[in-house]
């Protein structure tokens, strides 16, 4: 409903001046007739809210909040405040006329005029010097025309006496009949009017400044708003630029090792075409000769007597035998599979443009437990572990921190071990692949429990505040500093076999290309290891403050 009366206000400015004047409708555009207060402290006039409620319930044209209505009328209650506001708006729009010398003020004179509560009369400047300076008038109380008392507000409307106490107990004025009317406990409640339109003020002015605050925090709210609504557009603008850079950058290089692979193809084509069709032509001569000599050996035998026969039959056998004998490619010497290796190819050039940055943790994201403690890791063998990752904690050594990047990630190196190893190459690189894998499990387990320990503490003290012994935060740092031992000397194993197969890849450099890989791999692999375990150290020595102060606590209970 609210959408197709209202359209979105785009600026504060175009908020501002939707509510310039609190005394118009939103809806209709003209001064209240019965305002109206829903819920959420929205005005309307009675005229424009009735016949739109539905089952008890009155939905905002503005904010689409629902109100409940009751009685039949099916509109919420009358704003007697802005009721107010309104009677008293058209009050002072009439003409203002001096009840003593007749003379009519203009709109721009009624901030001149007075009035006389006691009279009930307006006074111009002039008269109420003149006039109301006797001493007959001395009693009489003249306010300004804006401040003056209506007779409704005068009078009790039950006793017709002049109002003297307020009640703070019920909020009402009270005449001096309802005064005594009041029981003992309630009349301590009583105050008189001054008294209480002073603390009033006071209260009055104290709401004020909290809507006031609450207002600049709304602009400032509208103002952050807009402007996240701008970096939203202009990160979209920015990705999408990426996007189609990295995309065309794709496309040129994918067309470029397109042509390479199509050339490839083609030497490839043309070079086993042509030792086929030299085969085919060595062969095709060859098979003439043989029916020549075949045809020869059948006329020899069927023409020649036993005589001929021994003198030019063992000629004959000897020349066949050296046609036997002589090296004919009756095989082909290659396959006809071309195999340019394009998917290898094709990803090994996109590779330099999807490089990706390490992975980094996202604090408060679903499934995280606690600052810097992420929900799931993949570890290597594809199995799922709960894993701690800090990236902002640095590593302790500056020689491991210090390496090359590396390229396969840990699940690509495990594969590629497995693979290398199934070869059953007993290589020196292979044999230490095989030492690798089962030191740096071993580690890897090692690592798992203390973060598997670190997690429960962490979970105990963070979710279920209860109680923990400080000396198991001894015992997780003891084993972390000796597991940064362990690591340390593992990696400088490691990497004193550097240059034992830096001479092993120099030989062949197809097989070098997945060794290093799988090398660097697995000193990257170390340096994770090493740098989760002095997070952890970090985390752990950050709960211990609050360790330690539980146990205190949990000393002074334990006698009581």
């Amino acid at each position: 409903m609210a959408g197709g009366i209202f359209s979105p206000l785009g600026s504060c400015s175009e908020l501002e001046k939707a509510n310039c004047h609190p005394l118009v409708c939103l809806l209709c555009h003209e001064p209240y007739q019965h305002p109206c207060l829903l819920d959420c402290y929205h005005n309307f006039c009675a005229s424009c809210l009735r016949g739109r409620a539905s089952d008890g319930r009155l939905r905002c044209p503005l904010c689409g909040h629902p109100s409940v209505v009751r009685g039949g009328t099916g509109l919420p209650p009358v704003d007697r405040l802005l009721q107010f506001l309104v009677d008293s708006s058209a009050d002072s729009e009439e003409d203002v006329q001096c009840a003593n010398c007749d003379r009519c003020c203009t709109k721009a004179e009624v901030d001149t005029m007075y009035f006389c509560n006691t009279c009930g009369q307006p006074l111009c400047a002039p008269c109420r010097e003149e006039t109301h300076r006797a001493r007959m008038f001395a009693r009489h109380e003249i306010v300004s025309l804006s401040k003056r008392t209506k007779d409704i507000h005068k009078k009790c409307p039950l006793h017709e006496e002049p109002y003297i106490m307020f009640s703070t107990e019920k909020k009402s004025m009270l005449c001096i009949n309802c005064f005594r009317d009041m029981q003992g406990e309630s009349r301590a409640h009583c105050i008189d009017i001054e008294t209480a339109y002073m603390q009033g003020c006071q209260r009055l002015d104290q709401a004020v400044m909290a809507v006031k605050e609450l207002q600049t925090s709304t602009r400032e709210a509208i103002v952050l708003l807009k402007a996240m609504i701008e970096e939203v557009r202009n990160s979209a603008s920015e990705e999408e630029a990426a996007i189609n850079s990295l995309f065309s950058r794709m496309q040129e290089q994918l067309s470029e090792r397109k042509k390479t692979l199509l050339k490839a193809v083609q030497s490839q084509h043309e070079e086993k075409e042509k030792a086929f069709k030299e085969q085919l032509a060595h062969l095709a001569s060859l098979l003439p000769t043989l029916q020549v000599h075949l045809v020869t050996c059948s006329a020899f035998l069927s023409s020649a007597n036993k005589a001929e026969f021994l003198d030019l039959g063992y000629q004959l056998m000897e020349r066949l035998q050296r046609i036997v004998k002589l090296p004919h490619r009756l095989r082909p010497a290659q396959t006809s599979k071309i195999n340019s290796e394009y998917r290898a190819e094709f990803a090994r050039c996109l590779e330099p443009l999807l490089m990706l940055s390490p992975r980094r943790s996202v604090v408060g994201s679903a499934g995280g437990i606690g600052p810097g403690i992420t929900g799931t890791n993949m570890l290597p063998g594809g199995q799922c572990s709960k894993t701690l990752m800090v990236p902002s904690c640095p590593p302790t050594s500056d020689k491991m921190s210090t390496g090359p990047m590396v390229k396969k990630p840990t699940m690509h190196r495990y594969i590629s071990t497995k693979v290398l190893l199934a070869e059953g190459r007993e290589t020196p690189f292979a044999e230490h692949c095989r030492n690798y894998e089962n030191t740096y499990r071993m580690l890897q387990m090692e690592i798992q429990g203390l973060k598997d320990q670190v997690q429960e503490l962490h979970r105990d003290l963070t979710k279920h505040h209860s109680l923990i012994k400080s000396e198991i935060m001894s015992e997780i740092l003891q084993k972390s500093l000796q597991m940064d031992v362990q690591i340390a000397a593992h990696y400088s194993a490691v990497e004193m076999m550097r240059s034992v197969f830096e001479e092993v890849w120099e030989e062949t450099y197809q097989r070098v290309a997945n060794e290093q890989e799988i090398y660097e791999a697995q000193l990257h692999d170390l340096l994770q290891l090493r740098q989760e375990n002095s997070c952890l150290s970090t985390i752990t020595k950050q709960i211990a403050p609050y360790v330690r102060s539980i146990a205190k606590v949990k000393e002074r209970l334990e006698p009581r």
